[in-house]
């Protein structure tokens, strides 16, 4: 065969085997690549990696990414069922958390999500654990183990009674990233059932008044109250933020019927209410 004929033949080769081996490879695609390890929870079957954005639990709501590996194989989980109960432990009783339920996180194979709202922590960060009950093709499983939770700079969660006398947790979810601008405000509120069972309060409402203590507390314009969100299962409203620095959001709950169940007004001899939450930016 002559040299003009050999090498097109050689060229059109490498190129079929260059675009064979490019469709039949996956790209390895890491599903939390974005997200920080807390730690991990591990029996003799599966470890357990717990993620989010900060690599640390704080009071307040806490979103929560994980994935189960078999310890095995080294492969993770992809069908799996997971509830999961925080628990502190005090000095003469113990209590649980508000908690969502797990689920496989939107576009992911392996990823759940969900989260927890530790509304209280010990100076050291001590004194919470979490359990992890899961079922993977029709055989249960539990890991547990210590955590540490620690206590965020600001207040973002609060747990109070209201006049109704009912026990309750309200808790900070965003903005998570605050602005000069109308920022979506975004609490969630929950009734302490027993110590270990909380429940999403709905269709109540809050009044909103952010105030600056630092700069003559002064308020903002355009704020609005907040509603219950019923697809989100949180209420809802608008924050204005007109300048960077510390603010204090007033509230004020009250029960669908109209009753005011906690929080008061802010006046020249009231500068705060009784309900409010903390952010810094």
């Amino acid at each position: 065969m002559k040299l003009k004929y050999i090498i097109p033949t050689l060229c059109i080769a490498l190129f079929t085997l260059s675009c064979s081996s490019e469709d039949d490879t996956d790209p390895i695609i890491n599903e939390v690549e974005d997200l920080s390890k807390i730690q991990e929870i591990d029996n003799n079957t599966h470890t357990i990696e717990l993620f989010n954005e900060t690599g640390k639990f704080e009071t307040g709501y806490n979103t929560i990414s994980l994935r189960i590996k078999d310890n095995a194989t080294d492969r993770y989980v992809e069908n799996a069922s997971i509830n999961w109960m925080p628990l502190m432990q005090m000095p003469t009783t113990a209590h649980s958390s508000p908690k969502s339920d797990i689920s496989k996180a939107l576009g992911m194979k392996t990823v759940y999500e969900g989260f927890i709202v530790y509304q209280m922590t010990n100076l050291d960060g001590s004194g919470w654990s979490l359990s992890i009950d899961y079922t993977i093709d029709g055989n249960t499983y539990n890991a547990s183990s210590d955590i540490v939770v620690m206590q965020s700079e600001f207040q973002n969660v609060t747990s109070f009674t209201g006049a109704d006398e009912k026990r309750y947790v309200l808790a900070l979810m965003a903005p998570d990233e605050p602005k000069i601008a109308i920022n979506k405000l975004k609490v969630g509120l929950f009734a302490m059932e027993t110590m270990m069972s909380f429940q999403v309060v709905e269709d109540y409402r809050m009044t909103s008044d952010p105030r600056m203590p630092g700069m003559g507390n002064h308020s903002s314009p355009n704020n609005t109250d907040l509603i219950y969100n019923s697809a989100e299962q949180l209420y809802e409203g608008n924050l204005s933020l007109t300048m960077t620095g510390y603010w204090v959001l007033n509230l004020q709950l009250l029960h669908a019927a109209g009753e005011l169940l906690k929080g008061e007004p802010v006046t020249e001899d009231h500068p705060k209410s009784s309900l409010y939450l903390e952010l810094e930016f």
